[in-house]
């Protein structure tokens, strides 16, 4: 019988040194069962009991050359593994904006693309994510102060993210949570997957995380005049002054905004504007 090798990179919290042995933790991975969460190609989410408590943990078994060629003829920079999440979720706990905290975080040596990693993460419980709060108003239609409030949260905790470096490249309301005890405290953020983090984060980036975000409310009650919160609590600034500063900016947040909403209903991702 072979000897196990250990992982190129590995961290293992104390509280779970008994359960996960490095020199195994990504066989372990792939073999540990549990509710599947999400799964498509080339990474799938199971929600696990371990040692009496709820985690979450995150399967990359490598993007292959096909999905790498696929990225790259798209210009978009593929997510290799697990790497990402692991050292976003770090990073955030370090400047004090909630995330999930990680428990484990394993990724094997070899080319990047066809990699095992994974990333394990304790539960956000408490919490709801904004896409599940939204789908009530269907039923029972918030008031205007409601929808105020939430809106300045979202804007706040968009502030504090892009300040602190990092665009998530997946910012939709349904990785944003609110906590259910205490609904007026800051806000939350999960699959960091995709996040990047940059010493000064460049325009383009933040326009894109900025029109993902406007899209996924385009159907809720959101008016005009509570996007216009969102930039005034955003930007920190007079809307006076930010329209005359960074107007074509913010046109084009929305421009963006609009074609993304456009193809969603293309493909029946949305209602249609009929």
């Amino acid at each position: 019988m072979s000897r196990p090798q250990y992982p190129a990179e590995c961290f293992v919290r104390e509280d779970l040194s008994e359960c996960l042995a490095p020199e195994t933790i990504l066989d372990w991975g792939a073999e540990v069962t549990g509710q599947i969460v999400r799964a498509v190609t080339g990474r799938r989410t199971l929600k696990i009991d371990l040692a009496g408590r709820t985690l979450y943990l995150k399967l990359h078994t490598g993007i292959g050359l096909k999905e790498l060629f696929k990225n790259w003829l798209s210009f978009r920079q593929p997510v290799f593994g697990a790497r990402n999440e692991y050292q976003a979720c770090r990073y955030l706990e370090s400047v004090g904006i909630r995330a999930p905290i990680i428990a484990a975080f394993a990724r094997s040596g070899g080319p990047a693309w066809k990699q095992r990693s994974l990333v394990l993460s304790d539960e956000l419980s408490g919490f709801e994510d904004l896409e599940t709060l939204s789908l009530r108003w269907a039923v029972q239609p918030p008031d205007g102060r409601e929808v105020r409030a939430l809106v300045m949260q979202v804007a706040a905790f968009a502030r504090a993210f892009h300040d602190a470096g990092l665009v998530h490249r997946d910012f939709y309301i349904c990785h944003l949570l609110r906590s259910t005890d205490h609904p007026e405290s800051p806000l939350a953020v999960l699959d960091l997957h995709r996040a990047r983090r940059f010493a000064e984060l460049p325009a383009r980036w933040r326009l894109r995380d900025l029109a993902a975000l406007q899209f996924s409310v385009l159907d809720l009650p959101v008016s005009r005049r509570d996007w216009l919160r969102f930039v005034r609590v955003y930007t920190g600034q007079p809307l006076r002054r930010t329209f005359v500063e960074d107007g074509n900016f913010w046109r084009a947040v929305h421009r963006r905004a609009e074609r993304l909403h456009a193809k969603a209903r293309r493909k029946g991702l949305r209602p249609s504007a009929g």
